[in-house]
């Protein structure tokens, strides 16, 4: 066994060839094809196109943005040739990757752009903001075509048509109903003590995921008859030490979802058997973003140094950012029948 250089790979993972220079603040695939988009804190968007040849993967580096400060999201128009990204500079950008051109500044905020999703149902760009708003941006009009005050700074949101979860800060939790977006359907405090990281909506608009910094995800039903449904379980910890749930994200075919977290590692789950479904080696840094293909086939999760020990705990010698990319097995991704034993629970 090495001593020497810690392992960024332990589950033997394919590497995406040229990644970021700094952290990754998120990625995410085409909704048609296998092109993975990764935002930074190098201020740079990448997408690269991912190629399967029998069980290995391989990507290509197709093309590269700039915003003007550290790039915090993006998401993809439901065309798969479309992306948009949002940052510290404040700007919302479109870029259409299928025409080779420029990015163009869609829409802006008074503060950094945290987080955003495009909802084709009803044809409009949502973002959410530090300046407390969400914007919804019509891609013909220059100016939003609604702004919805929030109580506190955004921190992650969620679509499932017609359902849209939004996280603040205050562990606030705000339901819209998109087909009446201007009116907050329910407000939740979080059912977690701790500040959220991460929000997943159900795949079948039921409910939602919520992830916090203290190894804690939160299952959440929003029909007042199903809360005895509700759960919270701990995650992402080794010992007494204690790391941050950084992301949740649905399989898009099974509808079991994974966990990354600040311990380097990834866990896949099933929510209605309360069962973990698999546990994947320890990476040697934090996984601050990940994101399944439209398929599910292929998982993918950045390891980087995340931050959240400051300036000062980074070390630019250890801290390598990478992007891997798993391929799934149906074993770790499918839910086990459930195993009900002659009448007795």
């Amino acid at each position: 066994m090495s001593f020497g250089v810690a392992d960024t790979n332990p589950n033997k993972s394919f590497e995406v060839t040229h990644p970021p220079t700094d952290s990754v603040s998120s990625l995410s695939f085409s909704p048609k094809a296998n092109y993975l988009v990764a935002t930074s804190w190098d201020n740079q968007v990448r997408c690269w196109e991912v190629m399967r040849n029998g069980n290995n993967l391989g990507t290509v580096p197709k093309a590269q943005i700039s915003h003007e400060q550290p790039a915090l999201c993006s998401t993809w128009k439901d065309d798969g040739t479309t992306v948009f990204t949002g940052g510290c500079d404040k700007q919302v950008k479109m870029w259409q990757l299928s025409s080779g051109g420029q990015p163009v500044t869609v829409g802006m905020h008074d503060a950094a752009v945290k987080d955003l999703a495009w909802i084709p149902e009803i044809n409009l760009l949502v973002t959410g903001s530090w300046d407390k708003t969400l914007r919804y941006w019509d891609l013909r009009q220059p100016n939003p075509a609604h702004v919805q005050a929030l109580p506190e700074r955004c921190y992650a949101l969620t679509v499932r048509h017609p359902l849209m979860v939004v996280a603040t800060a205050d562990r606030n939790l705000i339901v819209y109903n998109l087909q009446n977006p201007q009116t907050e359907f329910k407000r939740i405090s979080s059912p977690l003590k701790y500040q959220t990281r991460c929000v997943a909506a159900f795949p079948d608009q039921q409910g939602f995921l919520v992830g916090s910094i203290e190894g804690r995800v939160g299952v959440h039903h929003l029909d007042d008859s199903q809360q005895t449904k509700n759960f919270t379980f701990k995650c992402h910890r080794d010992g007494n030490d204690i790391y941050s749930v950084n992301a949740l994200n649905f399989h898009p075919v099974h509808h079991t979802f994974a966990t990354a977290g600040s311990d380097g590692t990834f866990n896949f789950w099933d929510k209605d058997s309360k069962q973990r479904l698999k546990a994947m080696s320890k990476c040697s840094n934090p996984i601050p973003c990940s994101a399944f293909n439209n398929d599910g086939s292929i998982y993918a999760y950045a390891v980087c140094y995340d931050w959240s020990k400051g300036a000062e705990n980074h070390n630019p010698s250890t801290a390598k950012t990478c992007i891997y990319l798993h391929a799934t097995q149906e074993a770790e991704v499918k839910a086990k029948p459930r195993v009900t034993t002659g009448g007795r629970r």
